[in-house]
C-alpha cells in the first residue's frame, strides 16, 4: 500500500479531494438508488452500488493511467481526438432518439460491453485541451480575427453546433468555459465580443428554424423555453415537481439531517441519485453535509489554481484551468439547481452522482491536471539533485 501510495505524483491534495468524493458519494447513492430499484422492478439496490463501485474504480484507474502520462503529450492527442469526437457528435445526434417525443440523442452504446456513453462529456475535456493547446500556441503574438476562425473556433461551434440540438444545457456551459479560458488566455477581447455575439445570433437562428420546422427536433426547444418559463413564473410543470422535492428535501434535512438511508423524499424525486443527488445527501446529512462537499470543491478549486501558477509552461497553465475549471462550475450548477437558484439543467454533480460517462470525464481531467502538477516536482527533483554536491561527487566518481 506505501509503494502505491508513493508512485501516486502530482498534487497530492487533489488526489484526496478526488478520493474524499468518491467515498462520501457511495452512501447518498446507494440510499437514492432505492428508488430506482422498487420502480425498475428489481428492488436490489445493492446492484447500483456495486454499479457506482465500478464505475469509481475505472475511473480511478483512468485518473491513475493519465497522471502517468507526460502532459505535453495531449497536446498533439488533441489535435488527433478532435476529428473522432466530431465524428461520435454526429452519429450520437443522427441516431435520432426521443424520450417523451424530444429529441434524446446523447448517449451511444458501446459494442459487446452493453455499456452507454455520452459523447459530449468526452468532447467537451477535448475541446478544451485543444483550445488550451491553440491559446499557448499564439501567447504573446500578434494576430487578427481572421486568422483564428479556420483553426480554434470553427471547431468550437461545430463540437457546440452538434451538442445543442439534444442538451442546451452542456452547451451553454461548454460555451461559456472556451469563452473564460479564452480570456484567461490573453485572448482579444474585441474578439471575444464579437464570438459572443455571433454566438447568441447562432443560437437566436437554431431556435426560429426550430420552431418553423418542429418535425427536425420534436419538442426540443419547447422543453428548454419551458423550464426558463417554470423558472421565472413558478408554473406548475415536471421541471417545478423536481424543484418542490428538491426543496422539501433540503428543508427536511436542516442542520444535521436524517440521518444516511432515511431519506424519505428519495422515493418520488425523480434523478435523486443523479441530477438531484445534492439535495438528497442535505436531507440525510444536512446543512454540514453541504457545507462539506462545497468546502471540498472549492478546495479543488484552489488546488487548480495552485497547481495552474506552478505549470513550468503556458500550456500547462491553460491545460489546467481548462480542464478543471468545468468540474468546479458544474458542481455548483447542480448546487444551485437544488436550491432553484438556476433552472433545471440535468447536470450531474461531479464524483458524487451516479453514472459512468460524468464519472470518468471527471476522473479524465483530474488525471490530466495530476499530470501537469506532476511535472513540476519532476522538475524540483531535478534542481535538487543539481544543487546537491554529494549527489554530483557520486556521479563523478
Amino acid at each position: 500500500m506505501h509503494s502505491f501510495i508513493n508512485n501516486l505524483k502530482g498534487d497530492k491534495l487533489i488526489w484526496a479531494i478526488a478520493a474524499l468524493l468518491a467515498i462520501f458519494s457511495f452512501l447518498p447513492v446507494y440510499s437514492a438508488a432505492s428508488n430506482l430499484a422498487y420502480t425498475g422492478g428489481s428492488g436490489n439496490t445493492f446492484s447500483y452500488f456495486v454499479k457506482h463501485f465500478m464505475h469509481l474504480f475505472l475511473g480511478f484507474a483512468i485518473m491513475y493511467g493519465v497522471h502517468k502520462v507526460p502532459y505535453r503529450y495531449f497536446r498533439g492527442l488533441s489535435m488527433v481526438m478532435m476529428p473522432i469526437v466530431l465524428v461520435l457528435l454526429a452519429f450520437t445526434i443522427f441516431q435520432g432518439k426521443t424520450i417523451g417525443g424530444a429529441n434524446a440523442s446523447r448517449w451511444i452504446q458501446i459494442p459487446f460491453v452493453g455499456m452507454s456513453f455520452q459523447t459530449s462529456t468526452l468532447a467537451s475535456v477535448v475541446l478544451m485541451v485543444y483550445v488550451a493547446r491553440y491559446l499557448s500556441k499564439i501567447k504573446d503574438k500578434s494576430i487578427s480575427f481572421k486568422e483564428t476562425i479556420l483553426p480554434l473556433w470553427l471547431p468550437v461551434f461545430f463540437v457546440l453546433i452538434l451538442i445543442l440540438p439534444a442538451n442546451f444545457s452542456t452547451t451553454a456551459i461548454l460555451f461559456c468555459m472556451v469563452i473564460m479560458l479564452t480570456f484567461i488566455g490573453g485572448y482579444p477581447i474585441k474578439y471575444l465580443l464579437v464570438i459572443i455575439g455571433s454566438g447568441l445570433c447562432a443560437l437566436v437562428l437554431f431556435v426560429l428554424v426550430a420552431k418553423a420546422f418542429p418535425d427536425a427536433m420534436p419538442n426540443r426547444v419547447d422543453t428548454w423555453i419551458g423550464r426558463f418559463e417554470s423558472f421565472a413564473n413558478g408554473e406548475d410543470t415536471e421541471s417545478d415537481y423536481q424543484i418542490e422535492n428538491a426543496k422539501i428535501a433540503i428543508a427536511s434535512g436542516g442542520i444535521k439531517g436524517l440521518g444516511p438511508g432515511k431519506s424519505r423524499q428519495k422515493n418520488v424525486l425523480p434523478q435523486s441519485s443523479s441530477d438531484f443527488i445534492f439535495a438528497i445527501i442535505i436531507e440525510e446529512y444536512g446543512l454540514i453535509g453541504g457545507i462539506f462537499l462545497l468546502i471540498l470543491y472549492s478546495w479543488l478549486l484552489f488546488r487548480l489554481v495552485i497547481v495552474s501558477q506552478k505549470s513550468d509552461t503556458v500550456f500547462g497553465k491553460l491545460l489546467v484551468l481548462g480542464v478543471g475549471l468545468p468540474i468546479v462550475f458544474q458542481a455548483l450548477i447542480n448546487m444551485a439547481v437544488a436550491v432553484e437558484l438556476f433552472p433545471v439543467t440535468g447536470q450531474t454533480l461531479p464524483l458524487i452522482s451516479s453514472g459512468g460517462t460524468s464519472i470518468w470525464m471527471s476522473c479524465l481531467a483530474i488525471g490530466i491536471i495530476l499530470s501537469v502538477s506532476a511535472r513540476r516536482q519532476e522538475i524540483k527533483e531535478e534542481e535538487i539533485q543539481e544543487d546537491n554536491p554529494l549527489e554530483i561527487l557520486s556521479e563523478t566518481i
